[in-house]
């Protein structure tokens, strides 16, 4: 009998993950699927798609010919995700749940599970590559720009990327569309989730009043006028436009620039002071930051590179930016870039790379300048 080396494939009832059971199959691997219950608190409200999902991952799992597991992480995930994340906010910061959810629940809490089952490697459907190379490995970008994903991933260790599989890095998103309705899934024309897990489709503010207490506070805009009053800082982020309050206000310096109708943006937060500050305009002196600093540094080799001219992102979607890289070590660095970078937001992560090669990154501090 011919040997079969096992993967444990992450379903979630999306596409993407679906394509990548399928691919595995038919590459001749034994494939098993388990679909990782992350969230719970909600189970019977509107915004949770978990029941659907695990319905839509046990239909795929059907079609395609493959055993499925309905594994539940909610502990995990509430200890090691959602309370960091709860912290962050109250801190004034805006983290990032979905790297953290990737490196603590993904690839540790389902890989420790899938080794449990005999697996010798584990996958899931994210666009990204892994490439071997000189005893190590690498982390790169998805082929389709407009999918990929090493963003979310820069955590990873070289442990776990030799453990783990990426079938649909190679392919763009239309390809794999293709392949899931030629084969027939339910799941083929499904609409890509978004947003973070454990919120769903729920209006931000909304949930976030469930955990945090509101604090009001003042307003500010740069001459230091009070403008209005805010629900709380831990409801706000840098650079946000929507929900302010403040769209008849103008800024008396803005008029005098003959730009007195632009829009207002978060620019900061005093946490000390309680007082939120605005400008008005996209392109304010005080959302440009040409440097930032990071700490909790993670590289992907397991060694900070070398110092140098990298490209980063500061935020998902956005083109790489070129920038240099000073003084990293296994804790922090800092990034200087050729042109300045707009919102650059503390607690969300600076992902550094050397051309397709995700080399890791960090959890933005500060922009590294002093604005006022």
């Amino acid at each position: 009998m011919t040997y079969r080396q096992r993967v444990v494939v992450g379903l979630s009832g999306g596409v993407d993950s679906a394509v990548s059971a399928h691919l595995l199959k038919a590459q001749g691997f034994e494939v098993i699927g388990i679909f990782m219950k992350n969230w719970e608190d909600d189970d019977n409200s509107e915004y949770c798609s978990s029941n659907v999902d695990f319905v839509d991952a046990a239909a795929v799992a059907d079609v395609i010919g493959i055993e499925i597991e309905h594994v539940n992480f909610a502990a995990e995930y509430k200890d090691r995700v959602f309370a960091e994340f709860l912290r962050e906010y109250q801190a004034g910061r805006t983290p990032n749940p979905d790297i953290l959810c990737n490196a603590e629940i993904k690839f540790k809490a389902f890989l420790d599970h899938a080794m449990r089952l005999g697996a010798e490697k584990i996958a899931t459907g994210h666009y990204a590559r892994v490439r071997e190379r000189n005893g190590g490995f690498e982390l790169l970008k998805g082929l389709d720009p407009l999918k990929d994903q090493s963003y979310f991933l820069h955590r990873l260790n070289q442990t776990q990327l030799s453990k783990t599989l990426f079938p649909v890095g190679e392919l763009p998103k239309t390809e794999v569309r293709r392949i899931a309705t030629e084969i027939g899934l339910p799941n083929a024309r499904k609409k890509d989730s978004t947003g973070i897990c454990f919120i769903g489709e729920r209006p931000f503010r909304d949930f976030l009043n469930r955990y945090i207490a509101k604090e009001p506070g003042p307003i500010k805009d740069p001459s230091g006028r009070t403008i209005g009053q805010h629900v709380g800082l831990s409801f706000y982020t840098l650079g946000q436009r929507q929900g302010l309050g403040i769209g008849g206000i103008k800024d008396k310096g803005a008029q005098k620039g003959g730009n007195e109708h632009a829009p207002w943006f978060v620019a900061r937060k005093d946490i000390e002071k309680n007082t939120l500050w605005v400008v008005q305009g996209h392109e304010h002196p005080w959302l440009m930051s040409p440097a930032l600093s990071a700490q909790d540094a993670s590289w992907v080799a397991g060694h900070a590179p070398a110092a140098g001219g990298m490209a980063a992102k500061t935020r998902y979607r956005q083109a790489d930016a070129p920038c240099t890289l000073e003084a990293p070590d296994d804790q922090h660095f800092t990034l200087r870039f050729s042109a300045p970078q707009w919102a650059v937001t503390p607690g969300q992560s600076a992902v550094v790379y050397n051309g397709e090669v995700c080399l890791g990154g960090g959890v933005i501090t500060t922009d590294a300048t002093t604005r006022f």
